[in-house]
This record gives structure tokens, C-alpha cells and sequence, in this order.
């Protein structure tokens, strides 16, 4: 018989998120690192506007809705006036890359000794599931009712692999939740930005693959399938940038 997982202490509510969402098992495993890492009592989160802001809803802890967009210059400065706190942006991608691309792409060109964990469910999802940078060619949203002209608005933006490839990041990586080898490999990825922030490495990105069954218009099991087969291969699994302390390793 399996061994119950304890829920752990950082959050005392039922999350809020639409019935299919993947925000709600990220901000499980968020609590369940901070926990590991006895870090439960020294976080703060910068949240971005969008259903990120509801992070507040399940988590007992320090947190600050930010400007919509500039969570990641928000967490710089908590990071440069308190740095012996963890602060984890936690930010959409409409949020992080499309109003905040500015604040972002500076957070991790400087290598802020912050973590940024972007959930990428390919639209605006709590203001009217609009297009953003992460929108897929074709797919229709209400700022693109005949589908994602990628001639006219450039192409999905990649971000872990751009900081990878061009800034001196810490780390880099990106999971999904669309099965328990998925969520178990995504924990090891939030548990090592985290790390890499708490040894002062630098700056760490980790983006989520989530469904949103609501703007996609979808069943919760029909928007999991779309992340596997349409997201995926466009936006590759796994680590871009491992830590030094793992290469060592």
C-alpha cells in the first residue's frame, strides 16, 4: 500500500484554480520543496496578475501581487535588499513574457540570484484568454479568433533555452504535469532552482506546461492530451542549463 504523502504545512486551503488546471500541482510541489529545504519560513513570492495571482488562495505565506509584468523586477529588488530570503517569482507566461518581457529578459541577463517559475498554458488566462508570446501557430484565442498568424506575429518565444544559450543563468529547465513521471521529474527542477538561489549560483528559470481547459475550450483530459502532443514537441522537456555544482557531481 502506498505511503500517504503529507500536505505540506505552506498551504492551508483548497486551491481556486479551474477544475483541470496545472497551477494547483505546481504550487504543491513549490510548498513541498520550501519544505524540504527548511526555506517553509523564509520565502517571499512576487506574483504577477493573472490566475498566478491566486496563488495566495492555498499557500500561508509572504507574498506581494506585483504590477502585471514585473514581478521579476520586483523580486530583484526583495532579493537585493533581503538576500539571505528565497523569492521565487511566480508568474504566467502572458505575465512573464509578453507585458513583462522586458523585466524578465533583464532579471536573467544580470543572472539575479532569484527563481522564476513560469507557467506556460499558451494564453492570457484569467483576463480573457488572450494571445501571448507563447500562443501556438494557428491556435485561435480572443485576440486571434482565426488562429495565430506566425507570419504576421513572429513565432512562440522559447525562453529557458534563450537564457540558456545566450546569458550566464544559473539554471535552466521545463516540466509539465500531465503524468506523475512528468510531476515527479518537474519537482527535481523546482527543487534545484530553488537550491541554486539559496547557494547564491544565480539566476533560475523554470517554466510549466499547463493545460487550461477553460480558454481552451476543452475537457480536462482533452487540454492534458493537447500539452503531449501539440506543446511538447515544440517546447522540449528537460534541463537547458544544469548547475555547476551537478556537472561536478
Amino acid at each position: 500500500m502506498a505511503k500517504e504523502r503529507k500536505v505540506p504545512a505552506l498551504i492551508d486551503n483548497a486551491m481556486s484554480f479551474c477544475p483541470g488546471c496545472g497551477h494547483g500541482i505546481v504550487i504543491r510541489l513549490i510548498a513541498e520543496c520550501l519544505e524540504e529545504l527548511d526555506q517553509q519560513e523564509n520565502i517571499i513570492f512576487p506574483i504577477g496578475v493573472g490566475c498566478s495571482s491566486l496563488l495566495g488562495g492555498g499557500l500561508v505565506t509572504d507574498r506581494l501581487h506585483c504590477p502585471h509584468g514585473r514581478a521579476s523586477a520586483v523580486a530583484t529588488g526583495m532579493k537585493r535588499v533581503t538576500p539571505e530570503t528565497t523569492i521565487i517569482a511566480y508568474q504566467g507566461d502572458g505575465d512573464a513574457y509578453s507585458i513583462g518581457i522586458a523585466e524578465t529578459i533583464n532579471a536573467a541577463y544580470r543572472n539575479e540570484n532569484i527563481t522564476m517559475i513560469a507557467i506556460n498554458n499558451t494564453n492570457f488566462g484569467m483576463t480573457g484568454g488572450q494571445m501571448s508570446w507563447t500562443t501556438m501557430p494557428g491556435q485561435v484565442t480572443t485576440t486571434s479568433p482565426k488562429g495565430r498568424d506566425c507570419g504576421i506575429t513572429g513565432q512562440p518565444i522559447r525562453f529557458p533555452e534563450l537564457v540558456a544559450q545566450e546569458f550566464g543563468v544559473a539554471y535552466s529547465a521545463r516540466g509539465t504535469v500531465t503524468s506523475p513521471k512528468h510531476v515527479n521529474k518537474l519537482k527535481k527542477y523546482i527543487k534545484n532552482g530553488i537550491q541554486a538561489q539559496i547557494n547564491g549560483e544565480g539566476y533560475s528559470v523554470i517554466e510549466v506546461l499547463s493545460p487550461c481547459p477553460t480558454n481552451w475550450r476543452m475537457s480536462a483530459l482533452k487540454a492534458m492530451e493537447r500539452v503531449e502532443q501539440e506543446l511538447i514537441p515544440y517546447y522540449p522537456l528537460g534541463e537547458f542549463k544544469t548547475r555547476k555544482e551537478n556537472k561536478d557531481a
